[in-house]
């Protein structure tokens, strides 16, 4: 399996709380709560670990509240390069309602000064400077304060430098900055392509449309998610559309980086192109189902790829449903 880095500048400890329903301005008891090591790159590098990868996560944890982490990443299989700065890691609380609603409630992050930039540049360069190289790298999730738009772009050229695909997992201006040097690939949904685009997602489409130019624009792989009606993929391997399998959702928080995960699996393996989006498409779907990341191990996960449906858009001799 493939060696592959993990980066979440902005990580979180996240408190998730499942209710029937959330009752505003009255006292709401849960039924169930779990706290855990999180944030989005975080999250991907748990995914990528129980699929047999080799996967180290980095960029930067409060040294006053790490313990969390330092347990879950033994636990998690992955190994540990996070810069340690001065303060706490923040908190999220996700509030998760049995109609699949859910509510977020996110901590700023600590502010990180140059410094501790500079020694993440370290980390990550002694990385790629090892033995065994990584075969990827994940930049997923917010900037933390001290990380504006034109040093995140920076950190993204300097990445870019290394031999390994640039996989970019963000939104708001950070998208935009993110699209603009061109990584290997870029995973916004209908609304926040929207914003790139200059115009409304609202159908198949225009979507269609959208993700075309984001590939031509120079991301090799435009991944385009619109949630219950599936994913949209373009590459050099053609325009693929999926359509995941009907499941109960009551917990939708890790469903875009389990799906992040599972598509880099598939092309770090080789799959072809329609058992790539296939898997993680079926991977994200088995994420909703509960609190947390996707597992590939869920006893019906055959099942779930079963009822996954795949077609190619661009092509008429091989346009189809498969499954």
């Amino acid at each position: 399996m493939a060696r592959v880095i993990c980066i979440t500048l902005n990580p979180a400890l996240d408190l998730a709380f499942n209710l029937e329903a959330l009752s505003l301005g009255h006292v709401n008891r849960p039924t169930s709560a779990q706290l855990e090591a999180a944030g989005k790159g975080v999250n991907v590098a748990r995914v990528l670990a129980s699929l047999g990868h080799d996967v180290t996560v980095s960029g930067f944890l409060g040294q006053d509240n790490d313990a969390p982490f330092s347990l879950a990443f033994p636990h998690y299989g992955v190994k540990d390069a996070f810069v340690r700065v001065p303060g706490n890691t923040r908190i999220n609380a996700k509030l998760a309602e049995q109609s699949g609603r859910v509510t977020d409630i996110n901590g700023p992050g600590m502010p990180i000064e140059s410094t501790h930039l500079n020694t993440l540049l370290e980390t990550l360069d002694g990385l790629f400077q090892s033995a065994t190289p990584p075969q990827a790298v994940v930049v997923a999730g917010s900037l933390p304060p001290g990380i504006d738009q034109h040093t995140f772009g920076e950190l993204l050229t300097t990445l870019k430098h290394y031999d390994a695909p640039l996989w970019v997992d963000t939104s708001g201006p950070s998208l935009l900055t993110a699209i603009a040097a061109k990584p290997a690939a870029v995973k916004p949904n209908e609304t926040e392509l929207a914003d790139w685009a200059g115009s409304a997602l609202k159908t198949d489409a225009q979507r269609q449309t959208a993700a075309e130019r984001l590939h031509a624009s120079g991301i090799e792989n435009a991944l385009i998610s619109a949630g219950a009606e599936g994913v949209l993929w373009v590459s050099r391997q053609g325009v693929w559309q999926s359509t995941p399998p009907s499941v109960t959702a009551t917990n939708t928080v890790c469903a875009g980086d389990t799906f992040v995960a599972g598509m880099l699996h598939g092309l770090l393996s080789h799959l072809a192109p329609q058992d790539t989006l296939r898997f993680a498409t079926a991977l994200s779907a088995e994420a909703v189902r509960h609190v947390g990341v996707g597992s590939a191990h869920a006893d019906d996960f055959d099942s779930l790829q079963q009822q996954t449906w795949v077609r190619r858009l661009d092509d008429t001799i091989t346009e189809g449903a498969t499954r």
